[in-house]
């Protein structure tokens, strides 16, 4: 019942957020382009949980990416203002918050590749499992690279918001750095709390 409660509390502050997002974005086009992975992600963990419910942790970071996205719509992200707190504590020459969703981007896909390969048992723990995580994690955000490429073709100048590069030369390759940075959290020191939950949790493995 207990976790019950923490996903239905997790779930209703997304939504929140994102009807609140939707309201006045700075740009409707760019908010859809940044929020549409939770668009995409929500029915599949919503027809996911019965046969395939994830852990808690998983639970709790897709929530924290999901409201990551979100903040990221409503303002774009070379916009969103607790960026330019940080930009202008540090001297940065460029709104950060951009940094953190790419973390975020890694830290997810690496937890969700390693708790699936765990749990449909095609790896035990260990170094092998780590690093397939990891080239999942960065696979995905290569491809998110991309997307964001393709978009640009299509949209032109009007895309530069979704982009976010903010005149950086070096954006794609240090979002791909933070991805991995993300990645290397969940395989590490995530990961021990990722393996106590699933036994704990008693979690079943995906029906034949």
């Amino acid at each position: 019942m207990q976790d019950k409660t923490l996903y239905a509390t997790l779930a209703l502050a997304v939504l929140l957020a994102l009807l609140a997002s939707g309201i006045a974005p700075y740009d409707h086009a760019t908010w859809l382009l940044e929020v549409a992975p939770v668009l995409i992600a929500a029915p599949v963990l919503l027809l996911s949980y019965r046969n395939f419910p994830l852990t808690r942790l998983l639970y709790l970071v897709i929530a924290i990416h999901a409201l990551i996205l979100i903040l990221g719509g409503a303002y774009t992200y070379a916009r969103v203002p607790p960026g330019f707190w940080v930009q202008e504590w540090f001297d940065l020459s460029r709104n950060p918050y951009d940094k953190l969703g790419h973390f975020i981007q890694g830290v997810t896909p690496a937890l969700l590749a390693r708790e699936i390969l765990l749990r449909r048992r095609m790896l035990a723990p260990g170094k092998m499992l780590g690093f397939l995580a990891l080239c999942v994690a960065l696979a995905f955000s290569a491809f998110y690279e991309l997307i964001e490429w393709w978009v640009a073709l299509m949209a032109g100048q009007g895309a530069e918001d979704f982009l976010g590069t903010q005149g950086d030369p070096w954006d794609t390759q240090s979002d791909m750095f933070m991805a991995l940075l993300g990645a290397l959290l969940s395989v590490s020191w995530l990961a021990r709390i990722q393996d106590r939950q699933i036994a704990r949790q008693g979690l079943p493995s995906p029906r034949a």
